[in-house]
Order: C-alpha cells, then sequence, then structure tokens
C-alpha cells in the first residue's frame, strides 16, 4: 500500500491504478460476514437483487413469494454488528402485489423514486417508492421472465422485456405503450440487456440457443447473432449453426465499459464475447454448472484490475477471473441452490439470493496496517527522490 503512495506522490503512478489495486485486494479478500445480517422477509426463494446507483444505499429484492422488499444498506447504529433493515415491503396483504413470482426488479437508473418489477403473472409494474403503488402496468400474454432498462439512456425511456412469446418487447415508461416488438428468435426470451455503452444497442437471450445483437433505432432485424464458433463451419452442424451455447441461453451481463458481454447457457458453458464484432474470445471458464429453468442473475466486478465474474453455481457463488477464465474461489454460505447475485462497486461488497430465503453479504477482509521502521521510509523517500530527479522533473 505505502509503495503505491509514494509513487502516486512521487508522480510515477497513474492516480486511478492505486484505486484499482485496492478494490482488486478487497474482492480477492471476500467471504461472508457474520456480523452483518439482512432482514430475513421473503417466505419462498429470492430470484432477483438490485442496488440503486444514485446512492449505493438501498437494495431491491423479489421473491418466488410475489413479495418485494426494500433494503437499507447502511450501518445507522455504527456498531461493527448490524442489521440491513427492511424499510418497505409489498407483502401478500397489500392488493397491488403480485400474484406469482417476481423474476426481475431493478431501480430506475436516474432516480430512487421508481423501480420497475416483473412477474409470472404476466405484469411488469412501474411502482413509486413514495407510496409504494403501481404508477403504471403493462400485461402480457405469458409469463415475464425479465426486463432490463438502460442504464445510460437520456434520450429515450425503453424497457425491453422478455417474455413466453419469442418477440422481445419494447415498452416506453413515457408513453405507457408497447410501442416495439423484435423478431428474430425461436423460444422464450430468458435474458435481456442493455449495453452500459451504448444507449441504442440491446442483447437478447433465448431457449433458441442464440443471442441477437440489436440497433433499437433501426426498423430491420438484429446486428448480428454470436455464433460460438466464429463462423468456422468445419465446427458447427447445421443445427447449430450461429448458436451462442449447446443449451438454452439464460443469463446476459456486459462489463462495465461496454465492451465485452458474458452469457451463460444450460450446456454448463459461460463465454465472452466481443459486444462490437461478436466475436467468442475463447476464454476457458471451464465447467460452469447452471441448472436453472428460468433467467440466472450473475454479475461482474466494476474498478478492478483485472475484473472478476461472480456466478451462483449451486449453493455457492463461483468468482472467476474475467480474461484468464481462472476459477479463483467459492463463496459457499447458502443452504440451498443461489439464484441471483448483485455486486456493490462502492464498498467491493457482494448481495447474493438463494432458494434458502436468505440474502447473504460478503464483504472484504481489512487490511492489517502497513508498520515500516523509520529507515525504511527514508530509504523509499530517497528513491522515489532520485527516479524523480532521473526522469527530469526536479
Amino acid at each position: 500500500m505505502l509503495s503505491f503512495l509514494y509513487a502516486r506522490q512521487s508522480g510515477l503512478d497513474d492516480p486511478v491504478r492505486l484505486r484499482r489495486a485496492e478494490s482488486t485486494r478487497r474482492v480477492l479478500s471476500l467471504e461472508l460476514n457474520h456480523n452483518r445480517d439482512v432482514d430475513r422477509i421473503h417466505g419462498n426463494g429470492i430470484n432477483t437483487l438490485d442496488i440503486e446507483v444514485i446512492d449505493g444505499r438501498y437494495m431491491l429484492s423479489g421473491g418466488s413469494d410475489g413479495v418485494i422488499v426494500i433494503y437499507d444498506l447502511e450501518n445507522n447504529s455504527k456498531k461493527p454488528q448490524y442489521t440491513c433493515k427492511a424499510i418497505c415491503t409489498v407483502g401478500r396483504s397489500s392488493r397491488h402485489v403480485h400474484k406469482f413470482s417476481v423474476e426481475t426488479v431493478q431501480w430506475y437508473p436516474h432516480d430512487t423514486g421508481m423501480f420497475v418489477s416483473s412477474s409470472f403473472d404476466k405484469t411488469m409494474k412501474v411502482w413509486d417508492t413514495e407510496t409504494l403503488k403501481p404508477a403504471e402496468e403493462f400485461q402480457f400474454d405469458g409469463n415475464v421472465y425479465c426486463h432490463h432498462m438502460s442504464p445510460v439512456a437520456r434520450k429515450h425511456s425503453l424497457v425491453a422485456v422478455g417474455t413466453k412469446d419469442p418477440k422481445v418487447q419494447l415498452c416506453d415508461l413515457k408513453s405507457g405503450s408497447r410501442i416495439h416488438i423484435l423478431q428474430g428468435h425461436r423460444g422464450e426470451i430468458l435474458s435481456v440487456r442493455w449495453s452500459p455503452r451504448y444507449d441504442h444497442i440491446l442483447a437478447t437471450a433465448s431457449t433458441d440457443s442464440r443471442v441477437h445483437i440489436w440497433d433499437v433505432r433501426r426498423a430491420s432485424g438484429s446486428l448480428f447473432t454470436l455464433d460460438q464458433h466464429n463462423g468456422d463451419k468445419s465446427k458447427t452442424s447445421s443445427e447449430a449453426v450461429n448458436t451462442a451455447h449447446n443449451g438454452r441461453v439464460n443469463g446476459l451481463c456486459f462489463t462495465a465499459d461496454g465492451l465485452h458481454l458474458l452469457t451463460t447457457g444450460t450446456d454448463d458453458r459461460m463465454r465472452l464475447w466481443n459486444s462490437a464484432t461478436g466475436e467468442n474470445t475463447l476464454v476457458n471458464y471451464g465447467k460452469v454448472v447452471n441448472e436453472s429453468r428460468k433467467g440466472l442473475k450473475f454479475t461482474v466486478s466494476r474498478g478492478c484490475s483485472p475484473e472478476f465474474v461472480f456466478v451462483p453455481c449451486g449453493s455457492s457463488v463461483a468468482v472467476y477471473g474475467l480474461h484468464s477464465g481462472e476459477l479463483i474461489t467459492m463463496l459457499r454460505g447458502h443452504y440451498n441452490n443461489v439464484d441471483c447475485c448483485e455486486f456493490h462497486p462502492d464498498y467491493q461488497e457482494l448481495y447474493s439470493g438463494g432458494k434458502d430465503c436468505n440474502i447473504l453479504a460478503w464483504v472484504p477482509v481489512l487490511r492489517q496496517p502497513d508498520i515500516e521502521d523509520e529507515e525504511t521510509n527514508s530509504k523509499r523517500v530517497k528513491h522515489c527522490l532520485y527516479l524523480y530527479r532521473s526522469a527530469g522533473l526536479d
């Protein structure tokens, strides 16, 4: 740590390097925090989590019981041992509650006054956080597996929705209507994701083994379809042409910079793609056990070097190096299958939810203080001054 500080002070290092190095160290030291509990509200499995990016303080959860909960993650007691309290709940007693399993919850990206939920009751609801009542409700013909709002869009308020129907629905929050459909898939839409780099680029995944990348400004079909073999005809059968996986594709996640896209499938594979060209980077993550029949909610770290991927894997969360494919560790603590996880970039923490009805907090181990004697400290300062003068900056 001190070497980073000296190098930054003397102008030898980029100031961001220290922050990235410490963020990386914190992620690599994640462990289950026994001093932090999250209120147990759900009576059934937890399918989805989302932490708002405005303050980084409030977290949404949605469960198989149809219940939606808002938690306050801040430690108001200032004590080492505390509980993240549920401050609002849309419970079974509410007449606005979803009738069946809530599959996705998401905060409105620019304001905590609104959030959106979608459910197997064939609805997507836009909620007013203050009143906990739906400001808008969209009805669909089949189960809603997923929805997503662009984290960067300023010119549109579109929500992409994946349902049992093979057509991807685009709903406009401003007009309160479905304004467009994207046709190209042949099966249920299990995952949809907007690019965090461009507000018009959308990725969709389906039970037909395909992943389409769309430019929603265009009236024609998708920009391209991801091909696991990168167009090599010798490696593919006629049935597997332009398929991303050899099974259902049930998970999508862009990296924070939007340059790469991760996909997961029921073929027990995870793949990393160049999001601009659609090229399979061929990173080998090994066997990534995936038995989910619905969408898989996994996440990627932000602000680390290198970045990491957190994937629910049975009753554990597997942590992989994004570009190396190396399995770093398995986070074990749940008593049943994990269905979702959410990374908190402000504190390099991870929250996971599972069928055991628990939300667990994975927190970095505190760094031990660096102790150096005066002689070592003096030598380090002299060395930095020497490098500083050698660079002609004196």
